[in-house]
């Protein structure tokens, strides 16, 4: 790929350590300083980093050069930054830095996102903002984040990256915006000790630990958490069985369970369900049932997202109501 002058000078920048860069760049007028970081983050961000087109750079001036390994260009840009100007002139640089980045391409911060966390928020969104961004990320950033999406999010998002309708520019930058907070809410939840999710983890460790007790034990524990907390009580008595669960619990229990469930909600249960859940359900309801089961689903059209949830909660319920009397019991593991 050719590079430009100043593509260049960034490039051969980064192949240096902080301190020595920052000795080079003594002298240099701040706007040039930052120009140059402006280029090494978005260099960074739009994959240009890499060490072959590194090599090919710092190989003109010296072919005895190696390029470091590892190169960190956040830590690298704020180590130079304050070693030339300063860390208050820095701080605003890098805050310059952002803007300028921004404005020059609004879906840079998304392309240096985690590949997860990006999943996570796109998860929720509607599917046109997703096939934008997807479509602004590189080939191999796109396949990761498409395979960590649900099933029908991910249809939903390849089927409108399919439409040939154009989405004009103002559109774009919309959706960018909007990603580029939905990230940063998700990064501040995190920092502040991982908000919902990490709570719900906490809880759910509490509920197995709990559904593990003497029904007259766990009861007694619960109490006191309702006590306390009326909505934790009850969120924990939840988590105590999820869908996840339903191949722990032990045949007869389940057996029990799923005699209150009709063929259809079964069916939809198990639509676009794991091999295990499936064996699982089959092999604890009769021959009749299960003809039953395949009868439906020949009938059936796709079904929502919500009513396949729907009709797997159906079950789950009926597993806690079972759990409540002290009746549901588990594989031993």
């Amino acid at each position: 790929m050719v590079l430009n002058g100043r593509q260049k000078a960034a490039m051969l920048l980064m192949s240096l350590d902080p301190a020595t860069a920052a000795e080079l760049l003594k002298g240099v007028d701040s706007e040039v300083v930052q120009e140059l970081a402006v280029e090494v983050a978005y260099m960074d961000a739009s994959g240009l980093c890499d060490t072959q087109n590194s090599f090919e750079v710092t190989y003109q001036f010296c072919n005895q050069l190696k390029v470091k390994e590892g190169f960190q260009v956040k830590g690298f840009l704020s180590s130079m930054l304050k070693s030339t100007v300063g860390t208050e002139k820095a701080l605003h640089i890098q805050t310059q830095i952002g803007k300028l980045l921004y404005k020059r391409d609004p879906f840079i911060s998304i392309r240096s996102a985690d590949s997860q966390k990006l999943a996570m928020v796109l998860e929720k969104e509607h599917p046109q903002a997703i096939a934008v961004v997807l479509s602004e990320l590189t080939s191999k950033k796109s396949s990761e984040v498409l395979g960590l999406l649900s099933e029908t999010v991910r249809s939903g998002a390849v089927t409108r990256m399919t439409a040939s309708e154009p989405i004009n520019i103002e559109a774009k930058m919309r959706i960018a915006q909007m990603v580029c907070q939905r990230l940063e809410e998700a990064s501040a939840a995190a920092a502040s000790g991982g908000g919902v999710v990490n709570q719900t983890q906490s809880l759910r460790k509490v509920a197995v630990m709990l559904r593990n007790l003497t029904k007259e034990i766990r009861d007694g524990l619960l109490s006191s958490i309702r006590e306390k907390d009326s909505e934790m009580g009850q969120n924990v008595a939840e988590l105590m069985i999820l869908w996840e669960d339903l191949p722990l619990v032990a045949d007869r229990s389940l057996q029990t369970a799923l005699r209150e469930v009709d063929s259809q909600q079964l069916a939809k249960a198990l639509i676009k369900a794991d091999d295990v859940f499936v064996k699982k359900i089959k092999a604890n309801i009769s021959e009749r049932a299960a003809a039953a089961i395949e009868e439906e689903t020949s009938l059936m059209s796709s079904p929502k997202k919500e009513d396949i949830e729907s009709a797997r909660e159906e079950i789950v319920n009926v597993l806690r109501g079972i759990n409540e009397k002290g009746e549901l019991n588990f594989v031993e593991q």
